[in-house]
């Protein structure tokens, strides 16, 4: 029948092969990819911190547990993870005097990437004058041969409080699995009135678990946490957290009202065990319920 049709329509069915072939190889490149966008303001009204404003599309949304003080949100990845393509922003604004965490439901996992193709994870964060703003996402888990970017951006009032952790697991440590094919790149920019106070740059490609087993890099160490902390009195809690650390992390207090830490472990588990003194101290007790089950 096809060949009838093609004699009638003077078309070669040679040239009927080549297209279907092709329709056949786009199809499988473009496979679907996850998108999801969060916009998230927070304001202080009537003796408390509530929600102003929320857009949200995609694969990512943001449910808002009822807590005695302070505006908590917790984010849900609905796509079940990251892989190479996907696309995810969020932006969150503490307006006035709002206290607003951010947190995630779980673990992020970042999957595997097909050649060519890279994650995405774009997060700009404001805080207004007398406001405070906990950045506080759970693990993220890297898996063998993924590709992933991440960018912070903050910009600080005079008098706003921001509190930054973001822990970082290399592989399934339970199962056995090694990072030697993977891309990470990670940036942190943040800046109070226009200037910058810390900027943080981290490129880790190809056998990354070669790498991190260097003594100068990680010593071996397969999970990490890095902290930042800005307040007007930051300088007060300097000698808690050194005497809280194990000989694998370390702060510094940077000008007046910067913290920064750094945390190095041999799994999550460990790193966590170090993590939640640290962030109860920071949050005042404010840690979110999902960080403790």
């Amino acid at each position: 029948m096809c060949s009838i049709f093609c004699r009638e329509q003077g078309i070669e069915e040679t040239d009927i092969t080549i297209r279907q072939d092709i329709n056949t190889a786009t199809s499988e490149a473009a496979q679907p990819r996850a998108i999801g966008a969060v916009r998230v303001v927070g304001r202080f009204k009537s003796g408390k911190s509530c929600l102003a404003n929320l857009r949200q599309s995609g694969a990512l949304k943001l449910l808002f547990p009822s807590r005695a003080s302070g505006l908590e949100a917790v984010m849900i990845n609905t796509a079940g993870g990251i892989t190479g393509g996907d696309r995810f922003s969020i932006s969150a604004e503490a307006v006035g005097n709002c206290h607003m965490t951010l947190t995630t439901q779980a673990a992020e996992r970042i999957y595997r990437a097909q050649p060519g193709q890279t994650g995405g994870m774009d997060t700009r964060l404001r805080v207004g004058t007398g406001a405070r703003l906990n950045w506080m996402p759970q693990e993220t888990i890297l898996y063998n041969h993924c590709s992933f970017q991440r960018h912070l951006t903050a910009n600080l009032a005079k008098d706003a409080t921001l509190l930054v952790v973001e822990p970082l697991v290399f592989g399934r440590i339970a199962m056995g699995e090694v990072l030697n094919d993977a891309r990470f790149n990670d940036c942190i920019d943040i800046r109070r009135n226009g200037q910058r106070l810390y900027y943080d740059s981290v490129r880790l490609h190809g056998d990354i678990t070669a790498k991190l087993s260097r003594p100068a890099v990680a010593n071996g160490a397969n999970a990490m946490a890095n902290l930042i902390f800005t307040a007007p009195d930051a300088g007060r809690h300097l000698t808690f957290l050194r005497d809280a650390l194990p000989d694998t992390g370390g702060v510094s207090l940077i000008g007046d009202d910067l913290l920064v830490l750094r945390l190095l472990a041999k799994d999550s588990f460990v790193l966590r065990k170090s993590l939640l003194p640290v962030l109860d101290r920071l949050t005042d007790n404010g840690l979110p319920l999902c960080w403790r089950l």
